[in-house]
């Protein structure tokens, strides 16, 4: 595999998302973030709230990130990002799955994320293989089918026939959702047909030994070339009167068979 050549997907962010949680001033269940994040000391004790606004009524809430949590629990510089209302420690906390998990709320990424593909000249009937590393600027969970689609320009079902040919290797099921980065592989059809030519040539093989095992004769036209065993022959030694022990016993049953006829 020639690892310079190599394709790059990043899943962009486009927003934030959603958190999906009753309003306690009318029926909306949508929050946004509002892109602050209040701090309250009472001496060496912080309590640290992020702040949403409804998206119906605009009402303001609080999420809360840390309670009565000592100043020295708290980095310097997380302290001065919640103080000033860093965009990158509002963006943290509005995606972070554990705190939505915390406070029994739920995340809505629809919308959240675009994805760009850096591509080097590459057609799919190629036959050598394209590394594709896929990054994730935001922990979207995006179904992998639908990356593949939209990176390679195809329809759900070609995505899954190539799938299951075995021209896109992936490291888990195509309906499953990523969120952090991997890395894909797509094959050209002259490795895939090398690959099962390979792998009928050993299947007979295979198939007449499983066959076998479980007693049942091989399909028409399988059967194994019968191999010529050698004749196993009683062995003719020479005794001291020069016959061998068969004709000994030939001998002994003939003069039985004469003594008994009557005179």
């Amino acid at each position: 595999m020639n690892t310079d050549r190599k394709a790059l997907w990043a899943v962009r962010q486009s927003a934030l998302p959603t958190v999906v949680r009753s309003c306690p001033d009318c029926p909306g269940m949508r929050h946004r973030a509002s892109g602050k994040i209040r701090v309250n000391a009472n001496g060496k004790m912080l309590d640290v709230w992020l702040l949403l606004s409804c998206a119906t009524c605009d009402r303001t809430s609080k999420v809360p990130v840390h309670e009565r949590a000592h100043v020295s629990t708290l980095e310097p510089a997380r302290l001065v990002a919640y103080e000033i209302n860093d965009p990158a420690a509002v963006r943290e906390l509005v995606t972070s799955a554990s705190l939505a998990a915390k406070n029994r709320y739920r995340l809505d990424w629809t919308g959240t994320w675009e994805l760009e593909t850096r591509m080097p000249l590459y057609a799919l009937d190629d036959p050598n293989p394209l590394p594709v590393q896929v990054r994730f600027e935001l922990p979207a969970p995006v179904r992998v089918e639908r990356l593949l689609q939209l990176g390679l320009g195809l329809s759900r079902a070609e995505v899954r026939r190539l799938v299951a040919d075995g021209r896109i290797r992936l490291p888990f099921a195509p309906d499953a959702k990523a969120h952090q980065d991997f890395e894909l592989t797509i094959h050209g059809p002259g490795s895939v047909d090398a690959a099962k030519r390979a792998k009928s040539l050993d299947a007979p093989d295979a198939e007449r030994s499983d066959l076998a095992r479980i007693g049942l004769p091989p399909a028409p036209g399988r059967e194994l070339p019968r191999r010529e065993l050698p004749r196993q022959e009683l062995p003719r030694r020479a005794t001291a009167t020069g016959a061998s022990p068969v004709d000994q016993v030939r001998s002994r049953t003939t003069r039985a068979a004469a003594l008994k006829l009557p005179r």
